[in-house]
This record gives structure tokens, C-alpha cells and sequence, in this order.
């Protein structure tokens, strides 16, 4: 064989390293717990007032909250009505969906120690300031619709 035809070992992906895989599997244990209570109360067997409270923005201007409805949001989408959460409160469904593919890259790298290479990239700081405008964003267009839906149902004070 020539040398062109031999592996770089260097660009092999070995193991996730045991310290990621611990990382991963608290992360999706975190995420299938929040998916549990969420599926819980979907099915009546948990109030989430009563754990969550009740929205003070809400009562005290008759307008929803930016986070109005995400939790009604996520219960309709671990229930299996994706459409309905997503036009419930599109921010919930944004979040659960990207919930979803966290969970799977955390089960792939704790339980099958997958080592993704891009993931192990240090985090710079436009990426996490990226990474918040990008959900800052997804939260104001779901206050948007859910606003929206207010005022045209007549919920303004």
C-alpha cells in the first residue's frame, strides 16, 4: 500500500472520553425527566400550576407572558400533537424539538460513546452570544403569535 492509501490515524474518532459520556448521561437523564413530567401532566397525573405557578404577567395585564402557553406547548408535543404545539406557542415547539436532538446526541455519546468531533469544538463566545440572540428570537416571534392571538380573540385589558 502507499502511503496515500493508509488511514491518518489522526482523523479517526476514537471513544467519547469517560468524562463526556457522564456529561451526556446527565444531560438525557435531565431532558427524558422534563419529557416524564411533561408527558405526566398531559395525561392529568400532575398539575404543572401547581409545580410551575401561575403566570403574574398574565394576571396582571390580561396579555400573555413570553413564556405564556410554552408549558401547554411542550405537553401537546410529548403527547404526540406536534402541529397543535407548535400552533399553540411556536417557541414550545422549537424547544422541545431541539430538547429532542440533544437527547439524541446525549444517548449516542453515554450510552454507545460516539465521539462527535464537532461537538468537542471549544465554545467561543460569538457562538454562545449567537446561540442566545437565536432563542431570544424564537421567544419574541412565539410572544408575537401568541400576543396576536390575544388581541384577535379580544383578551386585551
Amino acid at each position: 500500500m502507499s502511503a496515500i492509501q493508509h488511514p491518518n490515524p489522526g482523523k479517526i474518532p476514537g471513544r467519547a472520553a469517560p468524562g463526556h459520556r457522564l456529561a451526556a448521561a446527565v444531560i438525557l437523564t435531565l431532558i427524558v425527566s422534563v419529557f416524564a413530567f411533561l408527558w405526566a401532566a398531559a395525561h392529568g397525573w400532575i398539575e404543572p400550576s401547581r409545580w410551575l405557578g401561575v403566570c403574574s404577567f398574565k394576571q396582571a395585564t390580561g396579555l400573555p407572558c413570553p413564556g405564556c402557553y410554552v408549558t401547554r406547548s411542550a405537553m401537546l408535543f410529548v403527547s404526540g400533537r406536534i402541529v397543535e404545539s407548535f400552533y399553540l406557542q411556536p417557541a414550545g415547539a422549537v424547544l422541545c424539538g431541539a430538547a429532542v436532538v440533544a437527547a439524541v446526541f446525549a444517548l449516542l455519546i453515554s450510552v454507545f460513546g460516539v465521539n462527535f468531533s464537532f461537538l468537542q469544538r471549544r465554545m467561543t463566545r460569538s457562538a454562545v452570544y449567537w446561540g442566545i440572540a437565536i432563542m431570544l428570537i424564537v421567544f419574541a416571534g412565539g410572544w408575537v403569535v401568541t400576543l396576536c392571538r390575544s388581541f384577535a380573540e379580544g383578551g386585551h385589558p
